[in-house]
């Protein structure tokens, strides 16, 4: 019979292993992202909240 808890602990470590792999790759990506030139024509736009009373 096979050793079911074995099985599944291994299995386990492996989905663990995955997620850092994912987790190390998205970082590493978004460092890139970070560090690499801004694009031309790119513009930061404010929302105002016309509902929201002026302090």
């Amino acid at each position: 019979m096979p050793d079911y808890k074995m099985m599944y602990f291994q299995l386990a470590a492996k989905v663990a292993d995955a997620m850092d792999i994912l987790l190390k790759a998205q970082q590493e990506g978004e460092a890139e992202f970070m560090d690499g030139e801004p694009f031309p024509g790119l513009k930061v736009m404010t929302i105002q909240d016309g509902n929201r009373d002026s302090e």
